[in-house]
């Protein structure tokens, strides 16, 4: 860690941080970006496909993107998501991609120093946050050239390593590569923080005799503790005007709360298996490993279980037809490992002869117990009971935000403070065009946490929070 590094985590520090990113994944790589004096604007003689939007930006030349009204910039443009700045800056960076086309990005980008804002990213992992626990060789969901940051196209980057893009899809392992040398050839390193835990984040109005008083503006103060391999932690504090949840959506695994699901062969990750597999503790001589969910995460641990011969047992609480099946969504062109799963969930394996021996589909199961005997007893369809000897459980049902260093674990920032915080039901209620918070001053959530799930969609986020904080970087007192 630099010595400016270690100044900003020593809480004597007098003048508090503009922000204070948590997370470290594309989002938090991408507003750290914006917030080092990268500013986008339009090319000059740069024309948009979309009528309406290249008009627009006719109207303010030379002004930068993050200057301009974003509501009226996005007002009218259409897509894959429901967040207006999202789509804007999808379309400014690819303003063709959803027709098939490849247009270059209208945006040119130029470095002003001048318009820095002091800031920190902390993350558990090193730079790209979660890909970095992601098994290597998983291929994304998203097309490659989707999973890119402002102004270094995965392709280009890509082709000086001399690896290729698999369908047009990258692996989980070049991505990971990928944001982390994004942070390094962008010359962002020195405001990221590698192996920091947050446990807490409070905040308080400045009282009336401070220097601050004619800005009485929350401030906060962020705390948790450092981790290396060859050190016990080290607590830090921080104090900054502004706090960003950049999180993601992979720290809580969901559970399914039966008896048994703490045994310690039941387990949450699919780093479990990989594990497993790895010692040989499961081996195509072992009882059957038992995947339970029906999403991608289920589809990549049966992949995974496959490639090394082990047996599986599928189980899912859907049936295979439900038009909500994720399988049911995917082109079978761009996703053929997905829809091989499908077909072998659709065909019941090892209740009759197929070419998928050692791989049983159980629709509409709904598991019950877990036994200390590795036994595991499941509801039916028919309201019977089933069960099953397994080696290994992998309970993959979707995940929750950690938001536990949150005063009440961040539950009044949701849109329905009734329900649990959740990315697709339920996400942190933020402004649509500056991703602040509607319940609380000073504090941002971009990426899943505001119902961003896709890479290409979570830099908008980090756009609208860039753009809010420079306005008021701009009106903060001397």
């Amino acid at each position: 860690m630099n010595s400016s590094m270690k100044d900003h985590l020593d809480a004597s520090s007098s003048e508090p941080l503009a922000a204070v990113i948590i997370g470290n994944g594309p989002s938090g790589i991408c507003l750290s970006y914006l917030l080092s004096g990268y500013t986008p604007y339009v090319k000059p003689g740069a024309v948009h496909p979309h009528p309406l939007l290249q008009r627009k930006l006719t109207e303010a030349p030379g002004v930068s993107i993050l200057d301009q009204d974003l509501d009226y910039l996005s007002e009218g443009l259409e897509g894959r998501c429901q967040s207006p700045v999202a789509l804007l800056f999808d379309s400014l960076l690819r303003p063709d991609t959803d027709f098939g086309g490849n247009l270059e990005s209208v945006l040119t980008w130029k470095r002003q120093k001048e318009r820095a804002i002091p800031h920190v990213v902390l993350g558990r992992n090193l730079p790209g946050g979660a890909w970095h626990s992601i098994e290597g060789s998983t291929v994304t969901l998203s097309q490659g050239q989707w999973m890119g940051l402002p102004d270094l196209q995965v392709k280009d980057w890509m082709r000086k390593k001399r690896r290729g893009l698999r369908n047009s899809r990258a692996t989980a392992g070049d991505i990971a590569h990928y944001y982390r040398d994004y942070v390094t050839k962008k010359g962002l390193g020195h405001n990221f923080v590698s192996g920091a835990v947050v446990t807490a984040v409070e905040w308080s109005i400045p009282e009336s005799g401070s220097s601050r008083s004619q800005d009485p503006s929350p401030l906060f103060q962020v705390s948790g503790f450092l981790t290396t391999q060859d050190q016990s932690p080290q607590p830090f504090s921080l104090r900054t005007r502004n706090v960003v949840l950049a999180t993601g959506t992979s720290d809580s695994p969901a559970r399914l709360n039966i008896p048994g699901e703490a045994l310690p062969f039941v387990h949450h990750e699919l780093s479990a298996l990989e594990a497993a597999t790895r010692t040989g503790a499961v081996t195509p001589a072992s009882e059957p490993v038992l995947i339970l969910g029906a999403g991608l995460s289920a589809a990549d641990a049966v992949l995974y279980a496959r490639h090394y011969n082990v047996p599986v047992i599928h189980a899912f609480r859907r049936a295979v037809d439900d038009p909500g099946l994720v399988f049911n969504q995917l082109p079978k062109m761009l996703y053929p490992e997905y829809h091989k799963v499908h077909q072998m969930m659709r065909e019941q394996s090892i209740l009759s002869p197929s070419p998928y021996e050692g791989y049983l589909s159980l629709p509409e199961h709904r598991p019950l117990l877990f036994k200390e005997d590795h036994q595991v007893v499941f509801h039916d369809p028919q309201g019977g009971q089933k069960v099953f000897g397994v080696s290994l459980v992998l309970v993959l049902i979707g995940s929750y935000p950690d938001l536990s260093f949150l005063p009440g674990g961040g539950a009044d920032l949701a849109v329905d403070p009734s329900q649990p915080l959740s990315t697709k039901r339920n996400p942190v209620d933020v402004d649509p065009f500056t991703y602040q918070s509607t319940h609380q001053e000073g504090l941002y959530a971009v990426g899943p946490l505001a119902g961003d799930n896709f890479v290409r969609f979570v830099q908008g986020g980090a756009l609208a929070v860039a753009s809010s904080l420079l306005r008021k970087e701009t009106r903060k007192p001397p």
